[in-house]
């Protein structure tokens, strides 16, 4: 299928003989290679997803090759390539709005949950302060409920290696959090 065009933005320029324009017969091969990449481009901006403006211009690129033989006497066949392009970005932002707003309307309104409390948000900066075998013993012993022999066979170490690693986690999480070692009691 061929399409005659003036020069528009980003397509071929039509050749011009003494003032006078010659049209440029051009495929809808032609076509969607010459302008495939700014309506994508456009699109991206628009979007802020590549991918999802790759999708949209070939989506309204296919409904293009679809209706060919009446956009090819249309004078901007890519101004409408671009509305379509255009319109289902937007029709996808509203879909994904009303999604939104459905299910903002079927949560409670008082199900907020509360942030961390400072002694948690301590205790998580004590222990990514740990080295990691030390950080897994203390995870493991404290928070999984497993014990010392448990936690050797998982990490294919000895028992005395797993308790001295508690040991050592206790140690440097008291000191970390300032408190008195005295306390802290071995395996």
């Amino acid at each position: 299928m061929t399409a005659t065009m003036g020069a528009r933005a980003n397509e071929p320029p039509s050749a011009r003989t003494a003032g006078v324009s010659v049209e440029v017969t051009i495929t809808f091969d032609d076509f969607y290679h010459a302008h495939f990449g700014s309506v994508t481009a456009q699109l991206c901006a628009y979007t802020g997803d590549l991918g999802h403006a790759q999708d949209l211009a070939q989506e309204a690129f296919y409904r293009a090759l679809a209706r060919w033989d009446r956009l090819v006497r249309y004078d901007d066949p890519v101004a409408w390539v671009r509305r379509v392009a255009w319109n289902l970005a937007r029709s996808r932002w509203r879909r994904l709005r009303t999604a939104r707003n459905h299910l903002l309307r079927q949560r409670p309104t008082d199900a907020e949950v509360a942030g961390p409390n400072p002694d948690r948000v301590a205790i998580d900066a004590a222990l990514a302060q740990l080295p990691a075998t030390h950080r897994r013993a203390v995870i493991l012993h404290y928070l999984a409920d497993l014990s010392v022999s448990e936690i050797a066979a998982q990490e294919g170490v000895a028992e005395g290696t797993v308790k001295s690693w508690l040991h050592r986690g206790r140690t440097a999480l008291a000191g970390l959090l300032d408190e008195n070692t005295e306390g802290v009691c071995d395996v």
